[in-house]
């Protein structure tokens, strides 16, 4: 029997990919690449379920799926730390280096 790949299983392992490096552009872009990787995963899953036979790449889906998770994962605890840093040191002090030495040492008691 010809077995064939299935129809995404690459755009979910490039999905995956892009989204743990994507984690570092604000955690946003991470986020999307993710969700959109899990989906395409299910759908190939399902596909694959119903004959597994058929088809020869499900070793690259699921490293996808998990690329994916890993990516939303990172991407959110990175926006968790940044709305912690924000909400530490504020807005204004991420744009100005020099204010933001002088919160962290008020901070710190110094």
């Amino acid at each position: 029997m010809n077995q064939q790949k299935l129809p995404n299983a690459t755009a979910v392992l490039v999905l995956g990919i892009v989204s743990i490096i994507g984690c570092c552009c604000y955690g946003v872009v991470g986020i999307i690449t993710g969700i959109v990787g899990l989906y395409l995963f299910k759908k190939d899953n399902a596909l694959y379920k119903q004959n597994p036979d058929l088809y020869s790449d499900y070793s690259n889906l699921n490293t996808g799926k998990i690329l994916c998770i890993i990516g939303i994962i990172l991407s959110v605890l990175y926006i968790g730390y940044l709305i912690v840093v924000i909400s530490t040191l504020g807005l204004d002090a991420m744009k100005d280096p020099q204010l933001m030495q002088e919160r962290l040492k008020e901070l710190m008691g110094q």
